[in-house]
């Protein structure tokens, strides 16, 4: 695919809404034609399945769950994401499989390597990776915050117990760790658009290798 694929992972509160957005205004102004979307979500299927495993009344298994986040995956990845890149655009995605890994196969299932591998696998079937993924950290004391001054429904992650949270830390700085050529962890609570310039630092340089 000619395109460039790019994912924005992290914790609640983290600011990848904010980042994405700022990027995403900054490489309009370059001429780059540019797809921003995001997970569970993306696509017309998929955002009801989003609806449902954020807002609905059940409580999945884990492995249910696994389940369902890859259905709304390959959806939003055969009808959005794929043909963006074929099309040679710049996708910029607010989560992916980094966060199922992260918030079922951490936090809701804590680590069960049976479970990962599961994550893996399905992975493995999507067929599509990102060429870069910027990991946005931040302390929970700031995340809840941010979080609380949102408005709005909060969703049933934002409202899990701090074990589930840590829990999820855990998971992103394990995948960070596990894949740095990949992955470019980001203090997010550094002031706005001192986050901006990292991301446009790094996003740029990615870019330039990458012959985009």
């Amino acid at each position: 695919m000619s395109g460039f694929f790019l994912t924005f992972e992290g914790g609640e509160g983290a600011g990848k809404t904010t980042q994405i957005r700022a990027l995403a205004t900054s490489l309009a102004a370059q001429g780059r034609d540019v797809v921003v979307t995001r997970e569970p979500g993306g696509s017309a299927g998929a955002e009801a399945l989003r609806e449902f495993l954020l807002f609905g009344q059940h409580d999945l298994s884990a492995r249910s769950e696994i389940f369902a986040m890859f259905a709304a995956r390959a959806d939003h990845v055969d009808r959005v994401i794929a043909p963006a890149l074929a099309a040679g655009k710049i996708v910029l995605c607010d989560r992916f499989t980094d966060s199922t890994e992260a918030y079922q196969g951490y936090g809701r299932a804590s680590g069960d390597a049976g479970l990962l591998a599961l994550v893996a696998a399905l992975q493995a079937q999507i067929g599509l990776s990102p060429s870069l993924t910027l990991l946005l950290t931040v302390p929970r004391d700031i995340a809840r915050v941010r979080v609380a001054s949102r408005g709005g429904r909060e969703d049933r992650f934002e409202t899990s117990a701090e074990e589930f949270h840590a829990r999820v830390a855990k998971g992103f700085v394990a995948i960070a760790a596990r894949e740095p050529e990949r992955c470019t962890t980001i203090d997010a609570s550094l002031p706005i658009d001192e986050v901006a310039a990292r991301v446009s630092a790094v996003v740029t340089e990615a870019l330039t290798r990458a012959g985009v």
